[in-house]
């Protein structure tokens, strides 16, 4: 676990962008008879097993930002500070709920596509205004259909821990010609419907999703820093089995829902809402001076955080994560 500074932890620019991209959908509470009805194995382990989120509402978070980016502040390293910019991108998800699907896996809804080789440095210049040029030529690799994650050689006892695999979906498009989150998850949700109405206390612990955070521009403007031009990759549990447990670690913030005071007819309205931080990060482009902030141990946090992803992915036995294969391969911290 990393070290934590009261003064520096708030001001650090890592601590303000995972702050930025912790999605924070409302949150509802359940009453005692409406969990007896809910037939899920995960809700009763919970720490927060009254409160829950739902899908629509999570992806509606991203709607403002997948349009026009997501801010935030980055103090450099002369002082001076811009507000730097990141389109999100629906990277990875996979669903895994207690009920197995009503039609084979064979006939069953999980969404793959075959991946596509990029040049890491060309196609990301395409979709950033900001980054600086390079002239690596590695490329993404493809990654075979035969590593997606056999269901059928899961045991029972495992089973019943990660449920049934019901959706999933691992992003190959070259990031230049990737869709906005809101419309792709819309896209997605024309062939599985439930991506819109789950909550989170339908799904398993196993239940996830990443998001790739490209950098777009950053104001005022200015002469390219290497760490301006630094891709993110976060990785959120979906599940209210985990929120609160996995989620960063010791961030406070991420476990109890935040309330929200908004004003109807001059009247006060209290909104709860339940941050999803991120318990993973990957980085591609970072050289450490912006992000790696020795003073608030930041450098001990992306270390912690990129192995929390990593150990995940493995204990799911996931190979075919085309952007954390990539950004793991070629990132420079």
């Amino acid at each position: 676990m990393w070290c934590s500074s009261p003064s520096t932890k708030a001001g650090s620019n890592l601590e303000r962008l995972l702050g930025g991209i912790t999605p924070k959908p409302p949150s509802f509470s359940l009453s005692q008879s409406c969990e007896s009805d809910l037939n899920s194995l995960w809700i009763q382990e919970s720490k927060v097993e009254s409160e829950y989120f739902k899908l629509s509402d999570m992806w509606e978070w991203f709607g403002e930002i997948s349009a026009y980016g997501l801010g935030s502040k980055v103090v450099l390293n002369n002082g001076e500070y811009v507000t730097q910019y990141y389109v999100p991108y629906l990277s990875a998800i996979q669903t895994y709920t207690s009920k197995s699907p009503a039609i084979s896996r064979n006939q069953s809804e999980v969404v793959d596509f075959e991946s596509e080789c990029w040049s890491d440095d060309s196609e990301i210049e395409k979709l950033s205004r900001s980054t600086s040029s390079g002239s690596s030529s590695k490329v993404w690799d493809s990654v075979s259909d035969n590593s997606v994650y056999e269901l059928d050689s899961i045991s029972p006892s495992m089973r019943d821990k990660l449920g049934y695999l019901e959706f999933q979906y691992f992003e190959s498009a070259k990031p230049h010609l990737r869709v906005p989150l809101t419309i792709k998850v819309n896209e997605l949700a024309e062939k599985y419907p439930r991506l819109l109405t789950l909550r989170s206390v339908d799904l398993s612990p196993a239940s996830w999703m990443a998001i790739a955070w490209y950098p777009i521009y950053h104001i005022p403007s200015r002469k390219t820093d290497k760490d301006l031009s630094t891709c993110f990759l976060s990785y959120h549990t979906l599940s209210s089995a985990l929120q609160g447990n996995l989620a960063e670690g010791d961030n406070e913030n991420n476990k109890t829902p935040e309330e929200e005071t908004l004003h109807c007819d001059n009247e006060p309205v209290v909104i709860k809402r339940l941050p999803l931080a991120p318990f993973g990060l990957v980085t591609y482009k970072s050289h450490g001076g912006l992000w790696g902030n020795q003073e608030s141990c930041d450098q001990e946090r992306l270390v912690y955080l990129g192995n929390a992803a990593e150990s995940w992915l493995k204990q799911l036995n996931i190979h075919d994560h085309h952007d954390y294969n990539f950004f793991s391969v070629n990132k420079s911290l």
